[in-house]
């Protein structure tokens, strides 16, 4: 009894005197902000507002972010459109199989997608992981659109093949890190999203390890900008519980009712932090422009939609109600413009206007 005693005496002290041989800097890297850096942030950046962006000319991730499809015109085109309207954020999704193939090649291309934000007066969250959608992909040339099936090309990062090569884990905290280190202290940047819907397309606790793994790589890079995993679903009970506490910008998706809506906000303002919703509006859903975003505002709580120009991800059709002869739905599910920048319905455009103060 008296040796083990003894033993633990020791290791206590060795333990002690290694925590205080660790800089005091790096001890904090792996804790999230407190609630005073959060609400600076948020005094700082102001009301965000924006979409979830991807060029029309592009069905997914990897159309979007290879060197042969990257589209700098439409881009420079379409987020000058959602300047007009006052917009000043996008939530931009890369892919870690874009940079595998060439990872000086696609940071500098982030680098350029940035350029053109910032000239529009936007900034940008960059999402990284993501479990909706298509489970396989590869890299070069992207499938076509299937007509009418609501984004019939987006892929998964990781996906499946997580689960398959033990290899994977490696590659997925090389490449977060090398985002993250490169552009650490980038001020066109709001926030790092570290990982979109955990749980979805059936994985349920499976994603919990990557979803703690990109955590813990986020928090030793330690940028300047907060990191952030929305909540999405309230079943998913220890994803959500990990999400809302290591996340220094709390952040949900929200397509319901206003009522509905307001349920989900009253619920998260109990943590203490600021608020942005990263996904909002289905038309079908009664999630719109005109109740859902005035309530964002008031609340002064992000408002970031899904879709802002239709093109090849064609989510101007609902997620359940495909359209085999891809002919016009009679109410568009997301988007605000054509692909020619002509509102789909000025009232909505007007109500956007008037809610970012511009005439």
């Amino acid at each position: 009894m008296k040796k083990n005693t003894f033993l633990l005496a020791v290791l206590s002290l060795l333990l002690f005197v290694a925590c205080q041989q660790i800089p005091k800097d790096q001890k904090a890297v792996l804790t999230r902000w407190d609630e005073a850096k959060a609400q600076q942030w948020s005094t700082e950046n102001g009301w965000l507002r924006g979409s979830n962006f991807n060029p029309s000319t592009a069905i997914n991730q990897l159309e979007n972010w290879q060197a042969e499809s990257f589209d700098t015109l439409t881009i420079d085109r379409e987020l000058g459109w959602a300047e007009d309207i006052g917009m000043n954020v996008m939530r931009v999704y890369l892919h870690h199989l874009a940079w595998k193939v060439d990872p000086e090649g696609f940071k500098g291309r982030m680098n350029t997608y940035l350029d053109i934000a910032h000239r529009h007066g936007i900034k940008t969250i960059f999402v990284f992981f993501d479990d909706c959608w298509n489970p396989i992909y590869q890299a070069g040339t992207q499938p076509v659109p299937k007509p009418g099936v609501h984004n019939s090309g987006w892929v998964r990062d990781p996906g499946d093949l997580l689960f398959s090569d033990t290899t994977l884990i490696t590659t997925l905290e090389s490449y977060v890190k090398d985002v993250l280190t490169s552009f650490k202290d980038d001020k066109r940047i709001a926030m790092w999203d570290l990982y979109n819907e955990p749980g979805n397309s059936g994985y349920g606790n499976r994603s919990l390890p990557l979803l703690q793994n990109v955590f813990q790589w986020g928090r030793e890079v330690n940028p300047s900008q907060p990191l952030s995993s929305a909540v999405w679903n309230l079943s998913l009970k220890e994803l959500n519980k990990f999400q809302v506490e290591n996340s220094d910008i709390i952040t949900y998706h929200n397509y319901e009712n206003p009522v509905s809506h307001q349920a989900a906000i009253d619920t998260l303002k109990r943590y203490n932090r600021p608020l942005l919703c990263s996904e909002y509006m289905a038309r079908r859903n009664n999630s719109l422009f005109t109740n859902i975003m005035p309530l964002l505002k008031v609340n002064n709580i992000g408002a970031i939609n899904w879709g802002l120009v239709d093109g090849k991800s064609n989510t101007k059709y609902a997620w359940d109600e495909p359209l085999a002869d891809g002919s016009e739905p009679a109410l568009w599910f997301h988007e605000i413009f054509h692909t020619n920048g002509t509102p789909y319905k000025q009232e909505e455009v007007d109500t956007i206007k008037s809610l970012t103060k511009i005439k």
